[in-house]
């Protein structure tokens, strides 16, 4: 088993200085914390693999493709590979819980 406590992990990414910190990588996927404060530019590329997103804090909008949603604290947002997808309009914080699938190349 292998487990996990936000405030650890986000202290752990702000220490290392980035916006984004893998903490687990499997065989058939991968998680991290993604980290946009409000205001921020998204500069996320299409990605090679299926992701979700849990959106553990923070106020924004994503789109996906062609669509567009609001999404806060619980949000859950599933984003194909190589579709491309951007958060933006960040009003609070945003906190995210990213799981790829297979692991993030």
């Amino acid at each position: 088993m292998k487990a996990f406590r936000l405030d650890e992990l986000e202290a752990e990414r702000a220490a290392n200085d980035g916006a984004y910190l893998q903490f687990l990588r499997e065989r058939n996927m991968s998680a991290g914390l993604y980290a946009l404060d409000a205001g921020a530019l998204d500069p996320q590329l299409p990605h090679t693999e299926d992701e979700i997103y849990f959106v553990v804090s923070g106020r924004a909008a994503i789109t996906v493709g062609m669509e567009t949603t609001q999404v806060g604290r619980g949000s859950v947002v599933y984003v194909p590979a190589g579709v491309p997808h951007k958060f933006h309009h960040i009003t609070e914080d945003l906190r995210v819980m990213v799981v790829f699938s297979p692991p993030e190349s």
